[in-house]
């Protein structure tokens, strides 16, 4: 495949970059989205006195809040891991390694959340860190390879494809899990040994669907990196500063980063925080959770490429801000009408429909504006808030639910964050942008 400019382009590496999306996606949906939320709520309670409250390293948590603060403290550290691993990966040119590496410590941190039971609820916070940390730096990696694997003019489409992928991928192993739960006792198991067996799966479903982008992606740039050694690690530091010096230079470029942070920030606290609110406030069950998430994995494909269809029509940022105006119809709906299964089903319908959009175009129109050769620097500092790692909404929900005892004012001051991003995504002028990060990679 040649694109406008002359440029080959592979389809088969498209193809094995797809597959990643799919690949940590289970991860994404039946451990974050679903299961370890409410089990690690669970093993919390257990654990707590008779005030409620648990005491890691000495603080003082309501068991109910332990959940939300792992999200934000497992952010705290990706903001410090995340933007080293891209500079490591670009300054060797060995981005397929550092994909190996990230998934498989993830995977395998994953695996092990199927030992969790009675109440270890320590022992799976610092799995969930150790998860949560190398998804987000496999993703920063990974998402690296879009402007090497695809022309201009085509990634939003590449870049909603694999998104698109990713949540049929995360259906499919929710769907398992969910017939694995739904059947736990005529199969002779208990239901938290069948969500033991649902968080190792997720792992295991990583680590195996790792192995064909591991096959068709390939390391461009010099064919050797540097030994490791206290030399290059210097280097890796002085150029990742460099670049957090640089991205200075491309205004349009950190205005959409202020825009991304805060309403990706938002999203990814509704995705991690949903299952929570509708198995404590609403008194779903978790069967019930699993059909709406499973429900939301299959919605959210068609919805991927619906926006991709909306963003050739209307421009990517124009898309990205009638999803994000979206998200604040459906927070309001969650706060003010939702009471019931049903009504949950329905919020969770229009959320579905305009997440996979919103990820997949940020993602591409990120990768317009970035310079060529730094791409896995720059992601670095986007995925601080992409796909699973949101830290200050968490925090805020957290505090607020403490606070306030209401899980209803705990999501309405997520709010704030997709109106703020949508007020910054409106200023920022993606062909200025554009012309910004070409100039630096002459």
């Amino acid at each position: 495949m040649t694109s406008a400019t002359g440029e080959t382009y592979s389809i088969r590496e498209q193809r094995g970059w797809y597959v990643y999306d799919w690949a940590n996606s289970g991860f994404a949906t039946t451990s974050i989205a679903l299961f370890l939320g409410p089990y690690l709520t669970v093993l919390a309670k257990a654990a707590a006195d008779s005030a409620g409250y648990v005491h890691p390293l000495g603080l003082t948590v309501d068991a109910r809040s332990y959940w939300s603060y792992l999200v934000s403290f497992s952010v705290i550290l990706q903001v410090l891991v995340l933007p080293v691993v891209g500079a490591i990966a670009d300054y060797g040119r060995r981005k397929k390694e550092c994909l190996a590496v990230t998934a498989y410590v993830g995977a395998v941190a994953a695996i092990a959340m199927f030992t969790l039971d009675g109440s270890e609820y320590l022992l799976g916070g610092a799995l969930f860190l150790i998860a949560n940390v190398s998804f987000g730096a496999s993703i920063v990696v990974s998402n690296s390879f879009l402007p090497e694997i695809a022309p201009p003019e085509q990634r939003d489409a590449v870049s909603s494809k694999g998104w698109g992928i990713g949540y049929l991928g995360g259906g499919a192993l929710l769907a398992l899990n969910l017939l694995l739960y739904l059947n736990a006792a005529r199969l002779g198991i208990s239901e938290t040994f069948a969500v033991r067996i649902s968080l190792g799966s997720a792992g295991l479903w990583w680590g195996v669907f790792t192995i064909p982008p591991l096959l068709t992606l390939r390391n461009r740039g010099r064919e050797q990196a540097p030994a490791f050694s206290r030399k290059v690690l210097s280097g890796v530091f002085r150029q990742l500063g460099h670049t957090i010096r640089e991205i200075r230079r491309y205004p349009q470029t950190a205005l959409f980063l202020v825009a991304f942070l805060f309403y990706n920030d938002a999203i990814q606290a509704v995705l991690a925080l949903a299952s929570q609110f509708g198995n404590d406030e609403l008194k779903i069950p978790v069967s019930t959770l699993t059909m709406v998430i499973l429900m939301v994995q299959f919605v959210a494909f068609p919805g991927a490429l619906g926006f991709n269809w909306l963003a050739s029509r209307i421009n990517t940022k124009r898309a990205i801000a009638v999803s994000l105006v979206l998200w604040i119809v459906a927070l309001l709906y969650l706060y003010a009408a939702v009471h019931t299964t049903a009504e949950f089903f329905a919020v969770s319908a229009l959320v579905a429909v305009v997440m996979g959009g919103t990820q997949a175009l940020s993602r591409s129109l990120f990768a317009r504006m970035i310079p060529t050769g730094r791409e896995a620097e720059y992601f670095g500092i986007y995925e601080i808030s992409d796909k699973g790692t949101s830290w200050l909404c968490p925090l805020v929900f957290g505090l607020a639910l403490q606070w306030t005892n209401s899980y209803r004012l705990a999501i309405l001051s997520l709010i704030i964050f997709f109106a703020t991003g949508l007020m910054a995504l409106l200023r920022v002028n993606v062909t200025e942008g554009e012309h910004e990060a070409e100039q630096a990679s002459r």
